[in-house]
């Protein structure tokens, strides 16, 4: 199953260009589910929301559609990974509100989460519930070697691909589910969103060859798109849709 979508979908600069120019932010994320059929949840990652508001978007979209989200910050950027069952606890039974419409969550962390902190790691994924669909995404590339493939194939967890200036495209899967986010360099594309402004024709048809040779170990394909990418990601997520199939 490949799932192509955005990071997001809330995003002003998209109005009259994706979306009708007479568009209410209420109204977004029923009109981004008629393009798309997943989406990244970035607002996760500063706060747990609402069990309303996970019934809300779960209402909005249609029953095929996946949401993936991010861990909140408090775990990922603010712990050394003890000390967070309460929280865990929290996220987890917030976001099982979108019931079988809940797609992979996000560990995404920093560049100073290092391989020294490996034992607190393996410990945390340990605790994970196997009943959720996990996926990891580290910002050093010291992190990857063959320990640490290995520990994320045992917990049955995806390490998270990056197309990200510092990060390589490595071609592993670690789980049955492929997990690519295509965030790009925030210092090439200006805070304007409205149309894309960088060709990444090339870096696609290259994440084609990659994904293709995966393809025989994985049943799932995510993929998302950030706005700083080419500098308007529907678009982008569009043209990877086609050349994908």
């Amino acid at each position: 199953m490949i799932r192509i979508g955005t990071s997001g979908w809330s995003y002003k600069d998209w109005i009259g260009s994706f979306y009708s120019s007479n568009i209410k932010p209420v109204d977004m994320l029923a009109a981004y589910a008629e393009k798309f059929r997943t989406v990244e949840i970035d607002s996760t990652f500063y706060r747990v929301p609402a069990k309303t508001t996970i019934e809300k978007w779960r209402k909005s979209t249609p029953n095929h559609f996946k949401f993936a989200a991010k861990f909140p910050k408090k775990i990922t950027h603010e712990s050394d990974l003890t000390g967070v069952e309460d929280i865990l606890a929290k996220f987890l039974d917030t976001m099982s509100g979108l019931k079988e419409k809940l797609g992979p969550l996000l560990l995404q962390f920093p560049y100073s989460f290092k391989p020294d902190m490996g034992n607190n790691l393996y410990k945390f994924l340990k605790i994970l519930p196997a009943d959720f669909d996990f996926v990891v995404e580290i910002r050093n590339k010291k992190w990857l070697d063959d320990r640490f493939y290995d520990s994320l194939r045992e917990a049955g967890i995806c390490l998270a691909l990056l197309d990200h200036p510092w990060m390589p495209k490595p071609e592993v899967a670690t789980s049955r589910t492929l997990y690519v986010r295509f965030l790009g360099d925030r210092n090439l594309i200006p805070d304007d969103f409205s149309r894309e402004r960088a060709d990444r024709t090339r870096e696609l048809e290259d994440w084609k060859k990659l994904i293709n040779a995966l393809e025989d170990n994985i049943d799932d394909f995510y993929g998302y798109f950030n706005n700083h990418y080419s500098g308007h990601s529907p678009a982008t997520a569009m043209r990877f849709m086609g050349m994908m199939g």
